[in-house]
């Protein structure tokens, strides 16, 4: 199946999703899985089933730096629970979204290319909105039971660094020094993460995507 085809069955997916609501939509994944792509790819094909889109990203709640980095620059443990404020994510989106909530969202509060807080404000959602939400960590038990379906894109391990290489070189200055953070810092927090969360087996779908143009799709559980 190529590419377009699978991602307009996923949209087809989430669209049939009707909870009297907005419906919460994590796309989950390693750094470099692709699955920023595929959030972005899922919107105009959601749009066309007659359903808003709401995009927001985990990029948009980091914590900032100082903390970001307390259990050292280089820590995978501390990647893995440092990075982001959860809190955050369940305040400023989730719950606000979910069956309790009065749909009034931020969706980002922190900029950490700036260092500084976002500039988005609070918005109201329609009625029969779909958020789609990407980003790490997404399966952390502080978040599984706020989402409404979810997704986690999976790549092999050499894939990633591939594409981190490829991706990362202006942002880190170097291969080297992007090859040592990945290799120091995010993948093995990213495996740390695997092994206490199991967002494999968790998730309802698992979009094989090692294979840019040509995924796989593997509907795990059914909705609801």
């Amino acid at each position: 199946m190529t590419r377009t085809a699978t991602i307009e069955k996923l949209a087809g997916l989430i669209a049939g999703i009707d909870l009297g609501r907005p419906v919460r939509v994590g796309i989950d994944g390693n750094s470099c899985s692709g699955k920023t792509r595929l959030a972005d790819e899922l919107i105009e094909p959601v749009r066309s089933h007659g359903r808003p889109v709401i995009r927001a990203s985990m990029d948009g709640f980091h914590h900032p730096a100082d903390f970001r980095r307390r259990q050292g620059a280089d820590s995978p443990k501390g990647y893995y629970e440092d990075s982001f404020d959860m809190d955050a994510v369940k305040d400023c989106v989730l719950l606000p979204l979910g069956p309790d909530g009065n749909r009034n969202y931020q969706a980002s509060q922190f900029d950490f290319r700036t260092e500084s807080e976002a500039e988005t404000g609070w918005e109201k959602a329609e009625a029969n909105a779909v958020l789609i939400f990407e980003g790490v960590f997404l399966h952390r038990p502080e978040l599984v039971p706020h989402w409404d379906f979810t997704v986690y894109v999976e790549v092999h391990p050499e894939t990633t660094l591939q594409r981190a290489l490829a991706r990362d070189r202006d942002l880190f200055g170097s291969e080297s020094l992007v090859r040592h953070k990945y290799e120091n810092r995010y993948m093995p927090g990213q495996e740390m993460y695997r092994e206490a969360c199991d967002p494999f087996n968790t998730a309802h779908v698992v979009f094989d995507n090692n294979r840019i143009e040509c995924p796989a799709m593997v509907i795990q559980r059914s909705f609801g």
